[in-house]
Order: structure tokens, then sequence, then C-alpha cells
């Protein structure tokens, strides 16, 4: 896990770099349709990538984004009308059965199909009209992080592509090496968290899907039975769960959600919580209890990935401080094939 922690910088170079090309003629065959919705279609980690998408997707394009329910299609053979859809699948392996089917029937239904994915034989690239390539070479660990992040980034090329807004991505891949840079610090903070067996993660925003892979490989690597939320949602109702040394741990960059955070950490200070946020503004790494700072200069847009970075290793060093593998959580197989 932390070997391939430590090849994304290379991997998000690696992808821009082969698939600069492609994103920009698909960019300007989708500008040509008259599409009005985007559907994402994925699990686990994947699911996650999707989250930031859609809001990246929406922001950035006008064109309304929804999160795929495969039951609908699996289950209950619901047939839509998705002939001015485009209907992206997301799949390390490719093989996710209940993805691929969603594409086959939105394919059926007049959708044009697009394929995120790090295997180009798998049978999702063969279904879908257009296949975005993750260039990660294999991922070994169960636990996903280079193709989450390859992931994510095919969404900001798509986003470019056919949206309104310019994203500096390619900036994106030396944000990760500073992140990366952090790794001291990270097994420093790790220390004081061995014993954590719940916690919360927070997240609004881009952010919002980092909020739910943290809490995702919290659970898996190291058992610990995480919630994960937006800071606008927390206060209805979550918060009560919130005592005196209780661990919250929050993704806060500079921008449009800054002031929700700091709201936050001050009422998490009159609670007497424990907060760790991951963060690049100064009011925020103030008020936290512990902080892991990045650089002031990434923007909000392009905080996730590198956001990310910090919190996959605590991941990975907090299940080796109590004594656990993360490249053998129990119970979990890399591919995960469900109907």
């Amino acid at each position: 896990m932390l070997q391939e922690i430590a090849e994304q910088p290379d991997v998000l170079e690696r992808t821009i770099a082969a698939e600069r090309e492609k994103m920009v003629k698909l960019g300007d065959f989708l500008r040509q349709k008259d599409i009005d919705l985007i559907i994402l279609v994925a699990r686990g980690s994947s699911d996650n990538a999707a989250l930031f998408g859609r809001y990246l997707l929406e922001v950035t394009t006008g064109i309304p984004v929804s999160l795929s329910a495969p039951s609908v299609f699996t289950l209950y053979n619901a047939k839509l009308r998705l002939s001015r859809a485009v209907v992206i699948g997301v799949s390390q392996s490719g093989e996710g059965v209940d993805i691929n089917h969603v594409l086959e029937q939105a394919k059926s239904f007049g959708a044009f199909t697009i394929a995120i994915t790090n295997e180009s034989a798998s049978t999702m690239a063969r279904i879908a009209d257009e296949t975005l390539l993750i260039h990660a070479g294999r991922e070994k660990s169960v636990a996903a992080t280079k193709t989450y992040t390859g992931q994510m980034l095919h969404f900001y090329m798509l986003a470019n592509a056919i949206g309104d807004k310019r994203l500096d991505y390619y900036k994106i891949p030396a944000f990760t090496q500073n992140a990366l840079e952090l790794e001291g610090k990270v097994k420093e903070i790790v220390q004081r968290y061995i014993f954590m067996e719940n916690c919360v993660v927070v997240g609004r925003g881009m952010n919002y899907g980092n909020s739910y892979e943290l809490a995702l490989k919290l659970m898996e690597t190291c058992y610990v039975v995480a919630e994960r939320f937006s800071s606008a949602d927390f206060y209805h109702g979550p918060l009560a769960i919130v005592e005196r040394r209780f661990p919250v741990i929050l993704f806060a960059p500079k921008g449009v959600t800054q002031q929700s955070s700091v709201d936050l950490l001050n009422r998490l200070h009159e609670l007497n919580a424990d907060s760790l946020s991951i963060t690049n503004d100064d009011d925020v790494e103030r008020l936290a209890t512990h902080s892991i700072k990045l650089p002031t200069e990434i923007d909000e847009f392009l905080s996730p990935i590198p956001f990310i970075v910090p919190a996959q290793l605590f991941a990975a060093h907090l299940s080796e401080a109590k004594g656990l593998d993360p490249d053998e959580p129990r119970s979990l197989a890399k591919i995960t094939k469900t109907l």
C-alpha cells in the first residue's frame, strides 16, 4: 500500500501524457451532442471518486450529474430514457458485474457510455463506447490508492474538456509529490491515534468524496468504525455523538468551504473533542488539535488529490502501528463481483 501511494505522482503524469489527446477529441464530440444528464456508476473507492466527479462536473459544466443505483437496473430491471445522457462506469478492474450490466443496459437505452478503468482488456473497456485508461500499472494492494487518484484525475480532464472552467490539472502531480513529503509528520501524528476505535471524517464540496474514501480506508485497513459527513450535515444530528476526546478528521482547504470548517472546529473545541485537519489554511491549522499542512497555493478545486495522500498515509501507518497488515485486510478481496 505504501509503495503504491508513493507511485501516485508518476501515475498521474503518465495518465495525463497518455490520455490528453484522446480527452480533447472526446470533449469535442460530447460538446456537439445535446447532453442534458451525466450518470456515474461505481462501487467502493471508485464510487468515492465518482462522488467527487459529481461535484466537479456539475460545477464546471452545468449538466446535472447523478450517481447511479445499480440495483435499479440489476434487481428492478427499470427501463430509463437515456438518449440524451452520458453514462460513465468507474472501476479499477473493469470487471464489476453490476457496473458492467448498467453500462450494457444504458447503451441499449440510448446513452453514450464511457469507461474509466485501469485495465485496457477488461470487460468494461469492451462494453463502453470510449475508454479512459488509468496508467497505474497493476495495483496489488487491496486498498485502492493510485487508481482512486487516477480516476479523480480523469474527472478533471473530462471537466476541462467539456466545461467552461479551465482547470490547471497539470499541476496536480507536483502537488501530490509535495503531499508525499509530509509522511514523517503523518507518522508522528499516527502515534496519537493508535487506540482509536471510532471516528468521524468530515469533508465538504470538492472534498466530500475524500471523507468517504478516508473512512473506507480506516475501516478496511485499521478496523476503525468511521462515519463520514459533510460539515453542513454534521450539525443535523450527528454532532450529538461527539464527546470529550472524540476524534474528528477534517478535509479543510482554503476556499468557499473554509468558513464551515472554522465554524465546526470552534464547536468541536467547545465540546473538548480531538480534531485532526488536513488543510492549507492558517486559521484551520490554528484551531485544530492537530494538523497536516499542505502548501497554501493549492486551489480548492485542485485540493482533493493532494489532500487524500496524507490521509492514505495516515491509514497505512495507523494500521501498522495497531499491529495490523494493511495489505492483508480480513475478509476482503481485490475484485468484488456483485449483481
